[in-house]
């Protein structure tokens, strides 16, 4: 029973008048026993950007460095516990909701270890840097019955990157079938893709002292013993392949989640990854010019990494297109948009997913599908090759090294 369940139950048995809410601070108010805890992993970035949402209140944070912990404990109105180690923050029995806002090496082990200690969970984007911690985090999740999020919302609100709508006008046209099939989305520098194209990391970085307030073995966690330079930590380590993916590991999921939804691929993945890039280099992620994702029914997505497509639809189906700013070659869309039936509803208010125990609208299931999309295009980059993917088996189709990529090994004594 949870602890807030058990003190009411009490109070009801001794019989103590709980005072309606209403009365005591009016309509607005919320006791703090009636909103849901939350701690945050992860205070140096992501993590001190959504303090507070939804109803919820910070019991308790954690982070490897220290002067993390202290700027962020200064930001929280009330007190909060502070901790170095996540697995002991998540045996403090009084959190309800752990967001996870480390770099991406960390989400699959402390997705993992949260649900089995009981929390619901709110995870940044990408959900995991490989395919194979995405498997175990919908296993696990699934297994203890818990309520996931992941942090990227283009599919449900939010004017989606430069098109002058947000999502749902577009679910209704493809749904209604007008554009034809099938559809071909092209994501560019139009859309502002390319704002984070260019997130590369430093190639031969030196060995440098490690800061007294940093753990550094411990940011590390399960990726390889490299040493500390700078660049490797905090906001740079999207540049390196053992913590992030550069630009596209960063911010792809934010793209192409919307897409998949939109194309009605919220359970499948595409069939094959063709890329175009400089030879990449073994520790830092480099850029690349053009990325292209197939499904087995023909359709397809574009990442037009420099802009090349400068005129390209937005979406492009055989008997229509549209464009940036919502124009379409479709007479009379927008009259045309107002007939047709809304998608079906989700839950968009993560507080509501965890109290009627429904699933969040970008959850673990469609949320590993997109990341596994995200993933593709790592795997395809770093190898510089065309890659053929299995959706069934969630396998690469005759290629051993790619394969090894989706389940990466952890160094001792990490595991997932």
């Amino acid at each position: 029973m949870k602890r807030r369940s058990f003190l009411n139950t009490s109070l009801a048995m001794a019989g103590i008048m709980v005072i309606p809410r209403h009365v005591l601070g009016g309509t607005g108010f919320t006791a703090p026993s009636d909103q849901l805890t939350k701690a945050i992993i992860g205070v140096g970035g992501m993590g001190r950007g959504h303090i507070g949402y939804e109803d919820t209140r910070v019991v308790a944070i954690c982070d490897v460095d220290k002067n993390h912990l202290a700027q962020v404990q200064k930001m929280i109105p009330n007190p909060v516990k502070t901790y170095h180690d996540f697995r002991e923050l998540l045996l403090q029995p009084d959190i309800d909701i752990v967001h996870i806002a480390t770099p991406p090496h960390w989400h699959g082990i402390m997705a993992v270890e949260a649900a089995r200690a009981g929390k619901d969970i709110w995870c940044e984007k990408p959900m995991t840097r490989t395919i194979g911690e995405g498997l175990r985090v919908v296993e696990e999740i699934n297994k203890y019955d818990r309520i996931f999020r992941l942090n990227t919302w283009f599919r449900f609100k939010d004017t989606f990157y430069g098109l002058g709508t947000d999502v749902k006008p577009l679910k209704k046209v493809i749904q209604s079938g007008i554009l034809g099939w099938p559809l071909k989305v092209t994501v560019s520098g139009i859309t502002g893709y390319d704002w984070k194209f260019y997130w590369s990391g430093e190639r031969n970085l030196k060995p440098m002292p490690v800061p007294e307030e940093l753990d550094y073995d411990m940011w590390l966690g399960p990726a390889p013993y490299k040493p500390y330079n700078p660049e490797r930590v905090h906001a740079k380590f999207r540049g390196y392949w053992d913590y992030d993916g550069g630009g596209l590991g960063d911010m792809g999921q934010h793209y192409l989640d919307p897409v998949q939804y939109l194309l009605g691929k919220d359970d499948t993945s595409p069939v094959k990854v063709e890329v175009d890039a400089p030879e990449q280099h073994y520790d830092a992620v480099g850029s690349w010019r053009r990325i292209e994702y197939t499904y087995a029914d023909g359709c397809k997505i574009i990442l037009d990494g420099e802009n090349r497509d400068k005129d390209a639809a937005y979406i492009e189906g055989p008997n229509g297109k549209i464009f940036r700013g919502f124009k379409s070659t479709i007479p009379n869309l927008q009259s045309f948009i107002e007939t047709l039936p809304d998608p079906e509803p989700q839950i968009t208010t993560f507080t509501e997913s965890v109290k009627t125990r429904k699933k969040f609208a970008l959850n673990e299931m469609n949320g590993y599908h997109s990341c596994t999309v995200v993933n593709m295009g790592i795997i395809a980059l770093q190898l510089g090759r065309t890659l053929h993917f299995d959706p069934a088996t969630q396998q690469f189709i005759d290629d051993e090294a790619a394969n090894r990529l989706i389940n990466q090994p952890m160094r001792a004594p990490w595991s997932i």
